[in-house]
């Protein structure tokens, strides 16, 4: 099996790929070098080592992620097996904002005139800030 009952602490960056949270190890290092990983607070180096019950906290993708390490692993391990080696205390993750759609010009219709770009803007939410936008046409 992977795990590592015998040893005390695994590198964190051969954890946290072992664990999933990176695509790759390498991924991962450049996370530690770039100070995107924390373990209990403070900022590591890839050849720090992780033991049961630290806290790992790793930032990618505008997302933090917030893990408690409940077992130690040093090969990458299935995705049913690396949900059991920690404990997710991450925030949810927020919903995705719907884009509106917006007016679409045919292809070849030629550049917009001043009116079309106009009611596009208006399609867009935005007002015009210039003295055409207190009149109504």
């Amino acid at each position: 099996m992977a795990s590592d009952e015998g040893t005390t602490t695994t590198r964190v960056d051969s954890w946290i790929w072992s664990v999933r949270l990176t695509k790759t190890r390498s991924m991962a290092a450049a996370a530690c070098r770039a100070g995107h990983v924390r373990v209990n607070g403070e900022r590591v180096k890839p050849a720090h080592g992780v033991r049961s019950g630290d806290e790992v906290r790793l930032r990618q993708a505008g997302r933090e992620r917030i893990v408690v390490v409940t077992r130690l692993v040093r090969k990458r391990v299935g995705a049913p097996v690396a949900v059991e080696c920690y404990v997710d205390n991450s925030p949810p993750v927020p919903p995705r904002e719907e884009v509106p759609i917006i007016a679409v010009r045919d292809r070849g219709a030629g550049r917009p005139t001043k009116r079309d770009r106009r009611e596009m803007d208006q399609l867009r939410g935005r007002l015009g800030a210039g003295p055409e936008s207190d009149h109504q046409p």
